[in-house]
């Protein structure tokens, strides 16, 4: 589930082959707990983890001189990897055992962890699977609510769940980079509220022009290096038109 975000201007998430490319890489590693008696909802999943992201990038732990703080900092200067494995039974209660932070959504359950090498995961979550993570949604999800921030998927890519919920990730990340302190904490108080839906073709033409962050894959895995798959369309982001 690696991918490489995209936003316009200079960033991190640059795929350009430059330094960031030799330094030591890490991956942020999400498990989702999927029960073969009780999965969760696929939206929810998606949702789940972008908030997960969130809380982990604003997390006291994970800035200054928290404890995860360098661990961060050491992800955030290599290539921006985040990789979604799944677990059930007595791997999701081993997993709960490690240092991270579990998110819970209507009926998904999202751990984030600090991040490790790329090559240097824990025994606990190494072992878990990676590939085949899908899920369905038993209804349509229902419309964004007025002012919520939405993570906009492109309607022409078949991406299984593990997928979509790295670069759901990936485009949670970048509203945050992007929004200024202020809208930073308003939407960390209100608990990162979000909708995770996708567009129909007409508003997807739109949304990629729109100048909002969006995602571009770096083709590890499914689909094809340079396909975008998200747009974080986050009200306080939004460009008055001639802006």
């Amino acid at each position: 589930m690696n991918s490489e975000p995209t936003p316009a201007g200079d960033s991190p998430f640059r795929s350009a082959s430059e330094a960031r490319d030799s330094a030591p890489q890490f991956v942020l590693p999400l498990v989702v707990r999927i029960e073969r008696s009780a999965p969760p909802a696929r939206t929810d999943a998606l949702e789940t983890s972008a908030r997960a992201v969130l809380v982990i990038l604003s997390d006291e732990r994970s800035v200054g001189d928290g404890v995860w703080a360098q661990a961060m900092r050491d992800w955030q200067d290599a290539r921006i990897r985040k990789v979604v494995r799944r677990a059930r039974g007595a791997e999701w209660r081993r997993a709960q055992e490690l240092p991270g932070i579990t998110v819970t959504g209507k009926s998904a359950e999202v751990r984030v962890f600090p991040p490790v090498p790329l090559d240097g995961w824990p025994k606990e979550l190494a072992k878990l699977q990676v590939s085949g993570t899908d899920l369905d949604d038993p209804e349509p999800p229902l419309a964004a609510g007025p002012g919520e921030p939405v993570l906009w998927l492109n309607p022409d890519l078949d991406m299984s769940a593990g997928k979509a919920m790295a670069q759901t990730g990936h485009a949670a990340q970048l509203a945050w980079w992007e929004l200024p302190d202020a809208e930073r904490d308003a939407w960390r108080a209100a608990g990162f509220p979000l909708a995770v839906r996708t567009a129909d073709p007409a508003r997807w033409q739109a949304l990629t022009e729109s100048g909002l962050p969006l995602v571009r894959d770096a083709g590890f895995t499914e689909i094809a290096p340079g396909s975008c798959t998200v747009v974080a369309d986050h009200p306080a982001l939004r460009r008055a038109p001639g802006a």
